[in-house]
């Protein structure tokens, strides 16, 4: 089994921007000789929420810093982008990191990274059916053009691609258009923040909310069934790629582990609240999505001013927590259910210490990384030819 981490440059104790950036990316750099095997790094804009707002950028530079490291976006948030910069840094990045990118991609939530960024967001669904068949293109061969939004001239892109980005290309996606789209366009599927238990309100994934996700709102756990948008996804799939096996997810969970239950739990309670309501000030939860096209589905897990503590305090229940034993064999129904190629805990978050975030990490390497390893994954897609030296 692959196993990453999904972070998100969330600065949510609001220290100084130097001091968090920097302990950000020594705890990112050490991941590699703890043993985890990838990074996913997330897009937000103008606020502590994530200091990330190019996580190509962020990837570049660890690529530097590391040897094997799989360097992914969690999500890259796709109307936000030119396709051609797109396709251009993702082509950056592979050729500096010898083939280890993987790409995430995202339609994003936030009015207020919208409208900061000068993008209508009606056009966000049109952007995003537009842009990511154009860079998946043009990464598979070396021009891109095309397009009825953009009327791109044809151009060659430079540095020529690396590799093809089939099978390391995936997409956040939850409701039942987004779950059509990711498969007619090849996309495997990042389920971020699991398991997704909702308690009496519908509850907001924290790693999702962001990109393009509906919420769950099921009282079961960990939604699976036929009765879920995934249906549509593999139905899309195997409609547009006939003969070809669909890639096996990436699924996340916010990870908290302790030898004492009852400090494992304490730290889930604590940050997983913080975290809530992050996502619900960043994403304005409590206000109407229903003239937003492309949006009228977030109505559903609207939340009142009055909701809100109850569904903070909720949130806990969109963590793994407890001593290692446990935390295992919680991942375990985790990939019982999902079926993975990869698992990535999120193992700081919600305005974590820095001392804080390091224990957790390494407890989770010294009594849980190794065994999840050995346990079997579905079909690796992201593997390739990646080459033993950088570029100079």
């Amino acid at each position: 089994m692959h196993v990453g981490l999904n972070s998100g440059f969330a600065n949510h104790a609001g220290i100084d921007d130097r001091q968090f950036m920097k302990e950000e990316l020594d705890r990112i750099i050490l991941s590699e000789a703890l043993g985890f095997e990838s990074i996913w790094l997330t897009e937000h804009h103008f606020s502590d929420y994530a200091l990330s707002p190019n996580p190509l950028q962020w990837l570049t530079y660890i690529a530097g810093m590391t040897k094997t490291l799989r360097l992914a976006t969690g999500v890259v948030v796709v109307p936000w982008r030119d396709p051609v910069r797109l396709a251009e840094e993702i082509a950056v990045l592979d050729h500096v990191s010898d083939g280890r990118a993987i790409i995430g991609f995202g339609r994003g939530l936030s009015r207020r990274e919208y409208n900061g960024l000068r993008i209508d967001q009606n056009k966000a669904r049109a952007l995003f059916d537009e842009i990511v068949p154009m860079v998946m293109e043009a990464l598979e061969t070396s021009y891109i053009e095309g397009g009825e939004i953009f009327q791109q001239p044809r151009r060659e892109i430079k540095p020529a691609p690396f590799r093809s980005l089939r099978g390391r290309a995936f997409c956040a996606a939850g409701t039942e258009a987004s779950m059509r789209i990711a498969g007619r366009l090849g996309l495997g599927r990042l389920y971020l923040g699991q398991p997704n238990v909702a308690i009496t309100k519908p509850s907001f994934n924290p790693q999702t909310a962001g990109d393009g996700n509906k919420q769950e709102t099921s009282n079961e756990v960990l939604p699976g069934s036929s009765s879920t948008p995934e249906d549509a996804w593999s139905t899309a799939f195997a409609e547009h790629h006939p003969g070809d096996t669909p890639p096996a997810p990436f699924v996340g969970s916010f990870v908290f582990v302790d030898e004492s239950a009852d400090r494992a739990e304490e730290m889930a309670r604590k940050y997983s609240e913080i975290m809530f309501r992050w996502i619900v000030k960043n994403y304005e939860l409590t206000s109407d999505y229903s003239n937003v096209k492309g949006y009228e589905s977030y109505n559903n897990i609207r939340l009142s001013e009055a909701d809100i503590d109850a569904a903070a305090q909720a949130s806990v229940h969109n963590a793994i927590y407890g001593t290692p034993q446990v935390v295992l064999e919680k991942l375990d129904e985790v990939c019982r259910i999902r079926q993975p190629q990869g698992l990535l805990p999120v193992l700081w978050s919600g305005g974590m210490t820095d001392n804080e975030a390091n224990r957790n990490m390494r407890l989770f390497a010294e009594k849980c990384l190794r065994e999840v390893k050995s346990w079997p994954g579905a079909l690796s897609t992201i593997d390739g030819p990646v080459a033993l030296e950088a570029v100079a």
